[in-house]
């Protein structure tokens, strides 16, 4: 059973984790199928250097893993979960943004 503590490390690291719109993009192409750096890279219009950089956070974080297959690295979800619980944040966020409850919505644009 994890500890309180432990509990809000993890979702720190996801909330750290999806604080970059790259992070998040890797995460959502991920979710679809494992891929490798080159690949991903190409698929999302993005120099495989700052890929690399984004990987490595998400490894950090415990989101991804590097699986070696051959003289390549394909990277994948750590957890099939983690592809549930991106789709239950999407779908949540769109509820969020299509219901607009907070009262500044309109005036302060903060939702």
């Amino acid at each position: 059973m994890l500890t309180l503590a432990a509990d809000i490390e993890a979702l720190a690291r996801f909330g750290r984790a999806l604080a970059d719109p790259i992070r998040c993009r890797i995460l959502l192409a991920l979710r679809e199928a494992p891929a490798h750096p080159a690949d991903m890279a190409d698929h999302l219009g993005i120099s495989r250097t700052r890929l690399s950089n984004h990987l490595a956070c998400l490894r950090d974080c415990g989101l991804v893993v590097a699986v070696p297959v051959g003289r390549r690295t394909r990277y994948e979800l750590a957890d099939e979960r983690l592809g549930h619980a991106l789709d239950d944040l999407r779908t949540a966020v769109v509820a969020v943004e299509t219901d607009k409850t907070c009262p500044d919505a309109e005036t302060k644009g903060c939702c």
